[in-house]
């Protein structure tokens, strides 16, 4: 449905976007990830025809930005970070203006009009002035007019900006929603909203994609290592040095702290329970040699638990200052 072929964009000497490519299917949640100044804003105006690139190109539902970018407007619901609304009109009058502009016949703005109103859960401020809503429903409101046109294809630039937490809980379950008739790349720093929405990832920095792949997929193999947490009843005093001689094992800490705090051991924890934490390679799985090792020297195996590296914490290790030099790439 999406297809970004060796994609590139260059401001006079600076090289804003950097050979881009990567597909999305039908019915496909893409994240579209990068730190500010990264490329994502200059990619997604690229791909809804605001702007040519410099080398490259791209096909939306079949059709070329290039060379026929009015079909591509036409087959594509975009949100942008700033929506653009005019805070004069109804919500009503405004999402019938957008239909109008969008050519959606007549004989069926008032339906779509209805389950745009139903998309944004504005049908309570269908009759209220934009400059009186709040900011996350001006927001709302910017979703209803991506979607008033039924267009297979949606871009969503921070859909989640100015929303409350239970209102996020609200867009990530539409935007799921809408995934069965649409394919939808989302561009967010909500990192919980990828997470919890998205069936792929693409990270970029500097322009150039660093990762591509599952949410899951990236934190089972991308990161320095893997966390465990072992909690047992009453470990040897040197079981910390014995943990780490487990092959694949490459630290292991007590994690016990204040054992005065609340009556408990300092992390919410009984007293007379005492917590590892182990670091693990991301190609290792060493829980059968913990839990022989703590029942073979009588800790009393209380829980093992492994943790792997969350996608802030990946995000952060491609993106920070000096992680990825794109410039030699």
């Amino acid at each position: 449905m999406i297809e970004v072929e060796h994609l590139s964009k260059v401001y006079g000497a600076a090289l804003a976007v950097r050979d881009l490519s990567f597909r999305v299917g039908k019915g496909e949640i893409l994240g579209f990830l990068g730190p500010n100044g990264a490329g994502k804003t200059t990619t997604m105006r690229i791909l809804t025809c605001f702007m040519a690139p410099t080398a490259g190109t791209a096909r939306i539902a079949g059709h070329d930005i290039l060379e026929n970018s009015l079909e591509v407007r036409r087959n594509i619901g975009y949100l942008p970070e700033n929506v653009p609304l005019y805070p004069e009109m109804t919500v009503r009058d405004y999402l019938g203006y957008v239909a109008a502009l969008r050519s959606v016949p007549q004989n069926k703005r008032a339906e779509r009009l209805e389950a745009a109103l139903d998309a944004g859960k504005l049908e309570d401020r269908a009759d209220t002035i934009i400059r009186k809503l709040s900011k996350g429903y001006r927001q709302r409101v910017g979703i209803a007019q991506a979607v008033i046109h039924d267009p297979p294809v949606l871009i969503l630039d921070e859909p989640s900006a100015g929303l409350d937490p239970r209102q996020r809980v609200e867009t990530r379950q539409f935007i799921r929603s809408l995934s069965k008739d649409h394919t939808i790349i989302l561009s967010t720093h909500i990192l919980p909203d990828v997470q919890e929405t998205c069936s792929r990832v693409v990270i970029i920095n500097k322009g150039a994609i660093v990762a591509e792949d599952t949410p899951e997929h990236l934190g089972a193999t991308r990161g320095r290592s893997t966390r465990l947490t072992l909690a047992v009843r009453r470990p040897a005093g040197d079981a910390a040095q014995k943990l780490q001689k487990i092959k694949g094992v490459t630290a292991a800490q007590r994690q016990d702290g204040d054992k005065s705090a609340a009556g408990g051991n300092g992390n919410g924890r009984d007293a007379n329970e005492h917590t590892f934490l182990l670091n693990v390679t991301p190609d290792a799985d060493v829980r059968e040699e913990v839990a022989r090792l703590t029942v073979n020297e009588g800790w009393g195996l209380l829980e093992l638990h492994r943790e792997r590296n969350s996608l802030e914490d990946i995000f952060l290790e491609l993106t920070t200052s000096g992680a990825v030099d794109t410039e030699e790439t």
